[in-house]
């Protein structure tokens, strides 16, 4: 399995996330999440990372942290291995508690840090089935939640969490009681369905953010030069020219077409291909292409459309 990809610089900001090995727990009770939290502080002060925003669920854990240092890999890498270590001390076990590195994708935090820290501390009361509503009966559940910072961003915590960076509170308001309480009818909405997922923004698995983040995420991948980052950036232009073609043959009106366009031009897969196009199987898809060229040796109009295509394909 390949490594998860790390994008690192001073002043950058992750989404940051682990789950237990084979989506097992890494809670067995109160005491181990007071025991995480606290490791959670020795790395704030260890490491000098800021975590803005953070929850705790029964298998994986939820962390926003920004790194004015670009240390994100020895700052989350030392907080694994030790609370791995507590846990197994206090259990009495061995062996690896996490599912793997952590995963952490690189946020621009002006455009979507108010999104993503309502996105993290809505974990406990989020239904299993990603596209269902929020249970509006719920948001009480949600205050009473202790093992998030939704309490010290509502201002229902009587002592905030000592560790915690709530510089972001701005982004609900300038002044800290007035952003508290746009900050809850903001959460509110969730709950009302007004409010949606930009997950579907996220670039290449690996950036939330506009065109100039990313493209320095794209080249600081380019400058590591691994087998995993070769992989990464394989995938990518891939991705890039699937989209392309699937833009270039939007408007066509002959399946046959998009079919031949999306496997041939585009590199997609026919078992992909023949999912989206209601066949039982690659073979369909297969037999469609292999019509179509033959076709378009005795049918002029047709090879050329063909031909067209492909430049305009190509010309990108």
């Amino acid at each position: 399995m390949a490594r998860p990809i790390r994008v690192e610089f001073e002043g950058a900001v992750y989404h940051v996330t682990a789950r237990g090995n084979e989506r097992r727990a890494i809670f067995f009770s109160d005491e181990d999440r007071e025991v995480f939290l606290a490791t959670v502080g020795e790395m704030v002060a260890r490491f000098g990372v800021r975590v803005m925003a953070y929850c705790l669920m029964p298998n994986h854990y939820h962390l926003v942290v920004g790194t004015p240092r670009g240390n994100l890999s020895a700052a989350a890498g030392w907080l694994q291995l030790t609370y791995t270590a507590r846990f197994n001390a206090r259990h009495r076990r061995s062996g690896h508690l996490f599912q793997g590195r952590f995963k952490a994708q690189l946020v621009e935090a002006d455009e979507y840090g108010q999104w993503l820290v309502e996105y993290v501390h809505l974990n406990p009361v989020r239904p299993r089935r990603k596209n269902d509503a929020l249970a509006a009966e719920r948001a009480g559940e949600l205050d009473g939640y202790e093992w998030s910072s939704h309490r010290d961003y509502a201002g229902l915590r009587s002592k905030a969490t000592e560790w915690l960076c709530l510089d972001w509170l701005v982004y609900w308001g300038k002044k800290k009681i007035a952003a508290q309480e746009a900050y809850r009818t903001e959460i509110g909405r969730w709950f009302e369905g007004e409010k949606t997922s930009p997950w579907e923004s996220l670039r290449g698995g690996l950036v939330l953010g506009g065109e100039m983040l990313w493209k320095k995420a794209k080249d600081l991948v380019l400058e590591k030069q691994g087998a995993d980052e070769a992989l990464w950036t394989t995938q990518q232009a891939a991705g890039t020219l699937r989209d392309r073609v699937r833009q270039l043959v939007a408007g066509e009106t002959d399946d046959r077409m998009k079919i031949w366009a999306r496997v041939k031009l585009g590199g997609e897969r026919s078992v992909d291909v023949a999912r989206a196009f209601g066949y039982r199987n690659q073979s369909g898809v297969g037999q469609v292409v292999k019509r179509l060229e033959q076709y378009a040796k005795e049918d002029d109009e047709l090879r050329l459309r063909m031909e067209h295509l492909k430049n305009q394909v190509c010309s990108v």
